[in-house]
């Protein structure tokens, strides 16, 4: 791949990653809601926890779907030779992690990089998404 490609391709991906996370961070918000409301009469803990743990269980299942979309690119574009090398490779530059036993070819360093910018963005705005949460949930238990 060219660098022109691999910036287009790698901006493509990324941004696929970040529209299925806005589609299903906005999803959870709406789960999280419904869930408070038909909480609002339960003892503190669960009212407290639930929402928690349904935030928490809608961003692991966003990272894991991006960490096999990326899987994904380097199965079926031949860069890798095989599932678990990918999924391994995804989830260690996904993380920034980056251990460096698996690298790819300069033709293609580039778009791997979008890996790690998409998976370090992600992290930001999953972290932003669980603190803007955290204290809806508690200025709302405080008020009651």
């Amino acid at each position: 791949m060219t660098l022109t490609q691999q910036i287009l391709w790698g901006s493509i991906y990324l941004g696929i990653c970040f529209l299925i996370e806005i589609i299903l961070l906005t999803w959870c918000t709406q789960v999280v809601r419904v869930a408070s409301l038909r909480l609002e009469n339960s003892k503190r803990f669960v009212s407290i926890a639930a929402p928690i743990c349904i935030a928490l269980f809608f961003i692991v299942a966003i990272h894991t779907f991006q960490v096999w979309l990326w899987a994904v690119v380097w199965v079926f574009g031949d860069v890798l030779p095989d599932w678990n090398s990918a999924l391994y490779f995804s989830l260690v530059t996904f993380t920034t992690l980056g251990y460096g036993d698996i690298v790819l070819g300069e033709p293609l360093r580039i778009f791997g990089a979008f890996a790690s910018v998409t998976g370090l963005l992600a992290f930001g705005l999953s972290t932003a998404f669980m603190v803007a949460l955290m204290t809806q949930v508690f200025k709302e238990e405080l008020m009651s």
